[in-house]
């Protein structure tokens, strides 16, 4: 089967499959596969001269015009949509029906149920995705989700949208135990923990890798026990 991704987590989900990816974007960290532009911005013309079986979007990452540009030059189209860690394994399943693979093959390639934390958060946090203007993510997306599955708590859980813009002020007020410094979507680096140290007293900025925090997938259970070890050596986190 023909497949083109236009979501980085689910090219590296079907690279680990075995499956044949034919193109996916320039964000899919692939440099040996063909790009057909970005998530935001796909070359829809190469695209379909590509003739694919199947090209997989995402609600999130991917733009409805240009699923349904698509869908009118006649091209199938999968969307994929995650916001939790419970959403990973069905989608999955959904997933390899689309593109015909069988997981029973491959078990082990599957997200395993992750058990949750206990319900009582032992810390708090503001994940920060953008600077000038600072956003953060709120309570209604997969990295809050899993950082949930941690026992962490996210201290914009009820914000209006989805990725709030913030002030350093209003991040100092909410008193988080953690800034989580994700290396994508914005690329924070070791330069901006004075910042953020500077402006949110009492807070441990953290930063991590990025792809962990937002790429659901097979990379899941893994990105769980390296975000956990993050956390449990930053924090104070119990044992048990």
């Amino acid at each position: 089967m023909r497949v083109v991704s236009l979501v980085p987590s689910v090219t590296e989900t079907l690279l680990a499959w075995g499956l044949p990816v034919v193109a996916c974007t320039r964000f899919c960290e692939q440099p040996d596969l063909d790009h057909v532009g970005g998530t935001k911005d796909p070359d829809l013309d190469a695209i379909v001269g590509l003739r694919p079986d199947v090209v997989v979007m995402d609600r999130e990452e991917n733009r409805r015009d240009d699923a349904e540009a698509l869908m009118a030059a006649g091209v199938t189209v999968h969307v994929t949509h995650v916001v939790d860690v419970d959403g990973v394994a069905p989608m999955l399943a959904d997933l390899a029906r689309a593109v015909g693979f069988d997981l029973t093959t491959a078990p082990h390639l599957a997200a395993p149920i992750v058990p949750p934390a206990d319900p009582a958060s032992w810390a708090t946090a503001a994940v920060l995705i953008w600077r000038r203007p600072w956003m953060c993510t709120a309570g209604a997306t997969y990295g809050s989700a899993l950082l949930r599955r941690l026992g962490v708590a996210n201290v914009f859980e009820g914000a209006d949208t989805t990725y709030p813009e913030v002030t350093l002020d209003e991040l100092a007020a909410r008193r988080p135990t953690f800034v989580v410094l994700p290396s994508e979507p914005y690329p924070f680096a070791p330069r901006h923990l004075a910042e953020i140290t500077g402006a949110v007293p009492g807070a441990v900025p953290l930063l991590v890798d990025g792809r962990d925090l937002f790429w659901w997938g097979v990379r899941t259970p893994g990105a769980i026990e390296r975000l956990g070890r993050i956390v449990r050596a930053a924090g104070r986190a119990p044992t048990s």
